[in-house]
């Protein structure tokens, strides 16, 4: 009797070279609906599931598959005296292997479809098929994904079957394919209030936040990964991802070209011009004692220009990250192999949400994009501040979005002069600013992640040359601190919004 072979797609990709392949190793195919119109049309011999049950499909197509003749058919335990006596009995045969792909649940819900349509791309048999295949993977080949093909047809076609690995890896597939189908359900149908968030593919790292720590990289389900590494000499560890996601999400937020140069999570420098090598330039300028084993990030081509800048400096980099390269500049870099060059892929949309491990538990919120302009600013100050000033307020406020609190950013001319963060003080951060910007100070504009709780900040400011301030507001001292800045004659705007970042 020839092993059977149970197919049925919502992605026809692929479809009919694999069943072709099937056909060949002398499989006999098994299928339903639209998967088995495809392969009747290619001229594919294919047997309809319900001659097989001899009930018909039913319920506008919710009932298919789920019948005993399939079920068992799947889930008998091959070898088992009991298991084959009663397939035998009940006239049931083996089916070896079962290809399904679910109705495409997600892709509905992010085209915003919602109701009966939406509820009708619940798949109810898909998911029964696969978790019962999975299930039985001693004996059932189980294929979710069309990237999967190939192997197994190369599997069958050299050794007659698929190994139990292949099996055991396929069924783990299928496992977190389910779990993820579900969690999107339950994502959509609650309205965002409840869901999972689902890791996989780890990639183990040189180590974690310090060498004694192993350290590990998980994507999370569903969400293609981002970056690819181009140069890779040595291993990525916990904090080079770390700092190379804070870097990266940095300069995404800038429009113009933008070069950030990041230490620790935090930015020793940013700057934009309308050259990508001259913000970077005078990124690297805007804190040289702290861009020492730096991670650099652009939101424009890396050039051969900048690599030959990094090199004629001897700037320490461990990582570059941009969303494309020359050729001439991978060429140079050739020549530097300790530097790790990622490469984002801008096609891909960022992640929603952040998540991080605490109390044995997972915190999960939404990540933090809003984009303020001229309009949402409102001035609080008897002295409003210029369309220069301003420019530069919503690139120091861009920034310091993304430098850990307390965070204090002197810009000027778009580019960072001063950068204070991580304090437990606002004012103390605003004296490192001070310190790190010297005399550069002198006219830049100050941005501040939260409000000011004491005008401390403001005096501090003003006795080193700050010429308008930005900040959130909303401290029940907001009337003193804004009286201060009236005395001190320093423009202030107010965003109502903080931008925490811890």
């Amino acid at each position: 009797m020839p092993k059977k072979a149970l197919l049925s797609v919502s992605d026809k990709s692929g479809l009919i070279d694999f069943a072709k392949g099937l056909i060949k190793a002398d499989f006999e195919l098994l299928s339903t609906g639209g998967t088995q119109k495809v392969l009747e049309e290619a001229s594919i011999p294919v047997t309809p599931v319900e001659d097989l049950t001899e009930f018909p499909e039913c319920f506008s197509g919710r009932v298919k598959t789920m019948h005993p003749k399939v079920m068992g058919g799947i889930l008998y335990r091959r070898g088992d005296s009991q298991h084959e006596e009663e397939a035998s009995k009940l006239g049931i045969d083996a089916i070896d292997i079962v290809v399904v792909n679910l109705y495409p649940f997600e892709d509905t819900v992010a085209k915003g479809i919602t109701g009966p349509e939406l509820i009708e791309q619940i798949d109810i048999g898909g998911p029964t098929l696969l978790r019962s295949a999975a299930k039985n993977f001693h004996d059932v080949t189980v294929i979710c994904d069309i990237a999967d093909y190939d192997r197994v047809l190369e599997e069958i076609n050299s050794n007659g079957d698929t190994s139990l690995e292949t099996r055991q890896e396929l069924s783990v597939k299928v496992f977190e394919r389910t779990m993820a189908y579900d969690a999107a359900i339950t994502s959509a149908l609650s309205e965002g209030q409840k869901g999972a968030v689902l890791l996989t593919n780890r990639i183990d790292l040189r180590y974690g936040e310090n060498p004694h720590q192993e350290g590990a990289f998980y994507e999370k389900y569903g969400e293609p990964k981002p970056w690819t590494v181009l140069q890779e000499e040595k291993q990525m560890s916990y904090l080079n991802i770390l700092d190379a996601d804070g870097a990266w999400n940095l300069v995404s937020e800038f429009p113009e070209p933008t070069a950030a140069c990041i230490k620790h999570a935090n930015p020793s420098g940013v700057a934009s011009d309308n050259d990508i090598a001259v913000a970077f330039q005078k990124s690297y300028d805007a804190d040289r004692l702290s861009a020492f084993g730096v991670i650099i990030a652009l939101n424009r081509e890396c050039t051969e220009e900048i690599i030959a800048k990094i090199i004629e400096q001897k700037i320490f980099v461990e990582i570059i990250i941009a969303p494309s390269y020359s050729d001439a500049a991978l060429e140079r870099l050739k020549s530097k192999k300790k530097i790790r060059v990622l490469q984002m892929d801008g096609s891909i949309e960022p992640s929603k949400q952040t998540c991080r491990t605490m109390l044995g538990g997972v915190l999960v919120q939404d990540q933090d994009t809003k984009v303020l302009t001229k309009d949402d600013l409102t001035c609080v100050t008897d002295t409003a501040p210029s369309d220069a000033q301003i420019a530069d307020l919503l690139f120091a406020w861009e920034v310091v979005k993304h430098t850990k609190s307390n965070a204090i950013v002197f810009a000027k001319d778009q580019v960072t002069v001063g950068i204070g963060c991580g304090q437990t003080s606002r004012v103390d951060s605003t004296i490192i600013a001070v310190r790190r910007a010297g005399d550069r100070a002198q006219g830049a504009v100050m941005a501040s992640d939260a409000f000011f709780p004491f005008p401390d900040s403001i005096e501090e400011a003003a006795k080193n040359g700050i010429a308008a301030i930005i900040q959130p507001g909303g401290s029940i001292r907001d009337g003193e601190v804004i009286a201060k800045a009236n005395e001190l004659g320093i423009p202030m705007v107010v965003t109502g919004i903080r931008g925490f970042r811890h």
